[in-house]
């Protein structure tokens, strides 16, 4: 039996499972003992079953496979993912440094959550804050060789993890598509921000259509982030059969 609620009345009203609409949900109780009307409410668009079944598939991407990224990351390199998201953006910048606010725009965290994982990293001598001189409280964070190194050595385990658990078990159109679903996406998030998502979107420095700069010794691998999809050095050559 379908789930009920009070209204403002005290009488009970049906409440739709999932993918139906109710009008009695969709809109207010004319005629209120109150005697006010609070005008119409803007019909709730309930997912049918094909949309129900996509979200829910959906949600593997979103909670399980960060999740066990970053399970992975922690048993293979001793860094949470986040911490790894972090290194990596420095480790793409020409001088390995950004501003505490534009490394939260990237990593999409906030200031005090981006400044508290910083703080733990600059106790590992990963990386090292500075504060810019002048008004304001602006402080940059800064990639250090050791931090490097533990990014550099941390992208094959990374690569090997989203290969596993994602890229190779989809096909050529399939992997078009998520392509294509996550520009959507991200488009669509970034008109709901109140800046459009313009700090968030910045391009990396030295980024080519969106793709991230090789800024990496030819025998080593690349440090790549979550928005970035992990590939080896332009001028490696392929693993012959």
């Amino acid at each position: 039996m379908a789930r009920t609620a009070d209204d403002t009345n005290g009488r009970r009203r049906r409440r739709p499972r999932n993918g139906t609409t109710s009008e009695a949900t969709a809109r207010t109780d004319e005629g209120s003992g109150s005697g006010a009307s609070t005008g119409p409410v803007a019909e709730t668009r309930w997912l049918n079953g094909d949309e129900l079944a996509a979200w829910l598939a959906n949600s593997a991407i979103m909670i399980s496979l960060p999740a066990a990224l970053d399970a992975r990351m922690q048993r293979e390199a001793q860094l949470t993912f986040f911490e790894y998201m972090v290194l990596s953006v420095l480790s793409e910048q020409p001088d390995r440094t950004m501003q505490m606010s534009a490394l939260a725009a990237r990593t999409a965290a906030s200031l005090s959550r981006l400044s508290h994982v910083v703080g733990r990293l600059e106790k590992r001598e990963l990386l090292a804050r500075k504060r810019i001189p002048g008004s304001g409280r602006r402080t940059t964070a800064t990639l250090t060789e050791a931090g490097y190194d533990v990014v550099v050595a941390a992208a094959p385990g990374h690569v090997a993890a989203v290969r596993e658990y994602l890229i190779d078990d989809l096909e050529p159109q399939e992997l078009a598509a998520l392509r294509r679903i996550g520009a959507a996406v991200d488009a669509a998030i970034k008109r709901g921000q109140p800046d459009g998502g313009s700090a968030a979107s910045s391009p990396v420095d030295g980024a080519v259509d969106g793709q991230s700069p090789t800024i990496h010794p030819a025998s080593q691998p690349p440090a790549d982030t979550l928005i970035v999809t992990p590939r080896g050095p332009a001028d490696q050559e392929p693993d012959q059969p």
